[in-house]
């Protein structure tokens, strides 16, 4: 078998794994320098003598990654820099998020020299949001800096695209003798030169081509977010709020930003601020009462026809789920 392979099944099983694979190897199993920082980074998380009792992977495989050499009680901030240094950013992800729920250490974010090692990712950022009660004040500005990193990169991602899509918004029911490319009606365009299909080249050849008007860029829209913070929302609530940070930067929208479980809180003044004061004004958890919140935002919405109701959430309903189909069905008829 190639040395690399079994150095690599070596890793995933762990100390005990080297019996069962020295057969496979004439020389024996020796790890290099990396190679033991890397086994010690797992032992310590996914060993038995590590704390929790456990002795399996992710993938649950009865007998591996057991007993290795690793410190019981690693310095964290070591084995982040560790971990960082040994493997991919997205399996850093994962073996990060693993020692959080398998090993207990949400505690030990709330140390400065620890949070300055964490990779910033969207499931760590859940993680402080749900703990953010907790966090003592010396940590409080790195948690934030950490929360910032991830706003950032999402906004960086998100924000051109949406931003095309609302300001190149199109007022369909009227036509501008202004030609533009992306606003042509296109339905409108064919239908109105079907006349002047051309049999020889098997085309139709536009005696005149319709555009739309675009919207006038000056509040001409609501955006109304309404965003549920149970437990079982945390990523979402975090891409939806810095959508809604976007939203409300933008002079041709006008946004209001919601928040609830059982209770409803309007984060509209934080969201036009800063979109990691807003997320630190989310108290992710508690139970669920779409209906109620539906109601409340209900009464934001003047001009039907010109509102955005956008409702994120997965649906299941601690309140009086009759009367909010009843409620959806209404604001939906009224355009």
């Amino acid at each position: 078998m190639d040395t690399k392979l079994i150095k690599r099944w070596r890793l995933i099983l762990g100390e005990k794994g080297s019996e069962m694979l020295d057969t496979y190897s004439k020389e024996g199993i020796c790890l290099d320098q990396d190679e033991l920082i890397m086994d010690e980074a797992l032992a310590s998380i996914y060993d038995e003598t590590s704390g929790d009792g456990g002795n399996s992977t992710n993938q649950g495989s009865k007998g591996t990654r057991s007993a290795g050499k690793g410190s019981s009680s690693p310095k964290l901030a070591k084995w982040l820099a560790d971990i960082r240094t040994c493997f991919p950013e997205d399996i850093v992800s994962v073996i990060q998020t693993d020692a959080i729920e398998r090993k207990g250490l949400k505690q030990l974010l709330f140390e400065p020299e620890v949070l300055k090692n964490v990779k910033p990712d969207i499931e760590m950022v859940a993680t402080l949001m749900a703990l953010k009660g907790k966090i003592p004040e010396r940590t409080k500005e790195t948690a934030r800096q950490l929360v910032r990193a991830v706003v950032e990169d999402i906004n960086k991602r998100l924000e051109n695209d949406i931003r095309k899509a609302v300001t190149g918004a199109l007022n369909k029911r009227n036509h501008s003798p202004i030609p533009s490319a992306s606003s042509i009606d296109w339905k409108y365009t064919i239908n109105r030169n079907l006349k002047n299909y051309n049999k020889e080249y098997k085309k139709i050849i536009p005696e005149r081509i319709y555009f739309f008007d675009r919207a006038k860029r000056s509040n001409q829209w609501n955006v109304i977010l309404d965003i549920d913070q149970s437990g079982s929302m945390a990523e979402s609530v975090i891409y939806a709020s810095i959508a809604g940070s976007i939203f409300s930067s933008m002079s041709a929208l006008n946004t209001r930003i919601v928040a609830f479980d059982t209770e409803i809180v309007d984060l509209t003044e934080q969201c036009s601020n800063d979109p990691v004061d807003m997320l630190f004004g989310i108290q992710l958890g508690g139970g669920t009462d779409i209906n109620k919140s539906v109601a409340y935002c209900s009464q934001f919405i003047t001009d039907p026809k010109k509102t955005l109701f956008i409702l994120i959430s997965d649906l299941y309903e601690g309140g009086n789920q009759a009367s909010l189909v009843r409620r959806m069905t209404e604001m939906y008829e009224s355009g």
